[in-house]
């Protein structure tokens, strides 16, 4: 019997190292197309394409009971700058925002169900924080290193991040000078869940690391652009502040895919779950009608002339949109924002 432990910590873990993270579609230097195009034949993805995507739901677990995101600060930040992501989160439940709103983007995410027939929950609000400001598994993170991130905070021994598997979600947020296995490079923020043998708990979990130093011009886009992308001029980001601006949408992407795939093992698209095609990955690049590849699609101009495509509670952000599997294409806040 004791190698049994052994044999499915090493699955695990493999499976681990080998699983294509949740990204929305970036410039990156690597690649001419967008990551998962061969889902749609050989054309770009628009707001309305449905060819060839045969998203499925395998029977796994979905968020139903009211979701609480417990939030580490890993590294340095400035209190506007976590300003600015607690009020998107906070606006995903808001039901006064102005339209378009986040929480009208919130009801795509909701149209998703449980095999009792379920539907994700509608409320969405934050939980306890934990403080990482000394960088207490350094600058240089690997993905099995950010489970002891979270294992740290989740045992500490003062005041510890509540345990709850089935209704919480876990953000680790790394500061602009933490570098993380494949950013920049391949990954903006991914998640998947802890493994017991490390955390001790199976814990949906997403990292999502802030770009502003290290490739503003891939994990901001398009609040800035690549040098080897001529001609392409940046827009104003929202909030002031590109790096964290460029965080809220790849925010929403991952909490959007663990709501409907925290166990990767209930919707996405794909032969298997070591690389899932999740309902955010069908929608990259696309933040308005039209859009798909390197172009945005139609977003709003404020009178300051900042760019965004949906309302919070107090400040305007910009979200890509999500697949809706009933229309069976991407649709934004306005589609269901009534």
């Amino acid at each position: 019997m004791p190698p049994v432990p052994v044999v499915l910590t090493l699955t695990v873990v493999t499976i681990l190292l080998t699983i294509s993270p949740a990204i929305s579609w970036r410039p990156w230097p690597h690649l001419k197309t967008n990551g998962s195009d061969y889902l749609y034949e050989s054309s770009k993805k628009y707001e309305g394409s449905s060819n060839l995507v045969h998203l499925k739901y395998h029977m796994g677990p979905v968020l139903t009971a009211n979701i609480t995101v417990h939030t580490i600060w890993y590294g340095r930040w400035q209190k506007s700058q976590k300003k600015i992501i607690r009020e998107f989160i906070e606006s995903i439940s808001a039901v006064d925002s102005k339209r378009p709103s986040v929480s009208g983007w919130w009801k795509t995410v909701q149209l998703y169900t449980d095999q009792t027939g379920a539907n994700i929950s509608r409320t969405v609000r934050l939980g306890e924080e934990k403080n990482d400001r000394f960088y207490s598994h350094g600058k240089k993170l690997t993905r099995l290193s950010i489970q002891s991130v979270i294992k740290s905070h989740v045992t500490a021994k003062s005041k510890p991040l509540p345990i709850n598997p089935k209704s919480g979600l876990y953000l680790l947020l790394t500061s602009d000078d933490v570098y993380v296995q494949d950013f920049c490079g391949q990954v903006c923020g991914f998640h998947y869940f802890t493994f017991p043998s490390i955390v001790g708990y199976t814990l949906p979990y997403a990292w999502i690391g802030n770009s502003a130093k290290l490739c503003p011009g891939v994990c901001a886009y398009p609040f800035a652009v690549p040098n080897y992308i001529p001609g392409l001029k940046p827009l104003k980001s929202p909030n002031g502040d590109v790096g964290v601006d460029g965080m809220i949408s790849v925010i929403a992407h991952e909490i959007a895919e663990l709501a409907t795939n925290p166990l990767v093992n209930a919707w996405y698209a794909g032969p298997d779950p070591v690389a899932p095609v999740e309902i955010a990955d069908l929608c990259e690049g696309i933040y308005g009608t039209g859009g798909g590849g390197s172009y945005t699609g139609q977003l709003m101009d404020g009178h300051d002339g900042a760019t965004y495509n949906m309302n919070g509670i107090r400040r305007r952000f910009l979200v890509q949109w999500v697949w809706n599997h009933i229309l069976s294409y991407c649709t934004g806040p306005n589609a269901l924002d009534q």
